[in-house]
C-alpha cells in the first residue's frame, strides 16, 4: 500500500510511543474516532501496526527484545513521572529489590535523596546510580552479567537473592497480557525476577502504559502477586476489572 499523508502521521507516532489508544489517535491527529479506526484497519492488513482492544502498537514477536538504549528513550517522560511516583511512595530506612529495566533504573535516579536504604540489584546500571548516594547502601547480586544491558542472571544470581527477604520489591516488565500475566523474554531474567517476587513483603510492579497487550515469550508472574502497580496513564480494559478482581492498587503518575 502507499499510505496517505495522515496515515503516515499515524504510524509515526504509534512508532514513536510503542503503543496508542484510538482515542489519543484521533485528538493527536484531529480527526474522528471512525477514520482513525478506518486507518487503523488498513495499516494493520499490510502488517505495519497490531490492533488491540481500544488500540494500537507497532508489530512485535513474543521472542523480541528491543536494545537498551532504544528502551531508555521509549517513553521517557512517562517512565519518569512513574519514577517520581514510586520514590515518592518509598520511605526512607527501608530495604528494597530493583531488577533489570530501564524504568527500574529511573527509579533510581528518583531515590538518589532517600536515607537509608538497603538496595539489593541484578542491575549493574541501578547500582551504578545509587552507589553515589552516600546515605543508603547498594548491594550487587553476583552472576552472569548480560552485556546488552548489564543486568545480572543465572542460577548464582538466584542463590544469592535467596538469602534476603526486603520491604518492596520494585520490578520491571516487558509485558502484561490480558490473561493477566506478566511477560518476558529471557527465561534466565525470568528465573531472577520470579526469586525476587517470592523475597520481598511487597511487590511493586513500575509499567508504562505500552507493557499492556504486549506480548512476550516466558510468564513471571501474574497480577495476582502483585501489591501495587504504577504506570503513566489509565490502564485499557479489560485490565482495571483485572486489577480490581487480583486486588492490586495502581497509581497513573498524570504529568504535572
Amino acid at each position: 500500500m502507499n499510505p496517505n499523508p495522515r496515515q503516515i502521521t499515524l504510524l509515526t507516532v504509534v512508532q514513536a510511543q510503542g503503543s496508542v489508544t484510538v482515542e489519543q489517535l484521533a485528538e493527536t491527529l484531529g480527526v474522528t474516532l471512525q477514520t482513525v479506526r478506518r486507518d487503523v484497519q488498513r495499516l494493520a492488513d499490510e502488517g505495519l501496526l497490531t490492533r488491540f482492544h481500544g488500540g494500537v502498537r507497532t508489530p512485535s514477536s513474543s521472542v523480541e527484545h528491543m536494545a537498551h538504549q532504544q528502551r531508555e528513550n521509549l517513553h521517557a517522560e512517562g517512565k519518569y513521572r512513574i519514577a517520581q511516583a514510586i520514590a515518592a511512595a518509598i520511605p526512607n530506612d527501608c530495604s528494597l529489590i530493583l531488577n533489570i529495566g530501564t524504568t527500574t533504573e529511573a527509579v533510581a535516579k528518583a531515590l538518589l535523596q532517600h536515607s537509608g536504604l538497603q538496595v539489593i540489584t541484578n542491575n549493574l546500571n541501578v547500582a551504578n546510580i545509587l552507589s553515589t548516594n552516600a546515605k543508603s547502601e547498594v548491594i550487587v547480586v553476583g552472576g552472569v552479567v548480560r552485556g546488552s544491558d548489564r543486568g545480572i542472571v543465572g542460577e548464582a544470581a538466584v542463590d544469592f537473592i535467596r538469602q534476603f527477604k526486603v520491604d518492596i520489591a520494585v520490578i520491571g516488565i516487558s509485558g502484561i497480557e490480558t490473561d493477566g500475566s506478566l511477560r518476558d523474554y529471557d527465561y534466565r531474567e525470568v528465573k531472577v525476577a520470579q526469586t525476587i517476587i517470592s523475597h520481598a513483603r511487597e511487590v511493586w510492579l513500575a509499567a508504562d502504559s505500552s507493557k499492556f497487550n504486549r506480548p512476550a515469550m516466558v510468564e513471571v508472574a501474574t497480577l495476582a502477586q502483585l501489591d501495587r502497580l504504577f504506570t503513566d496513564a489509565p490502564p485499557p480494559d479489560p485490565f482495571p476489572a483485572l486489577l480490581a478482581e487480583a486486588q492490586v492498587r495502581y497509581n497513573v503518575a498524570v504529568p504535572a
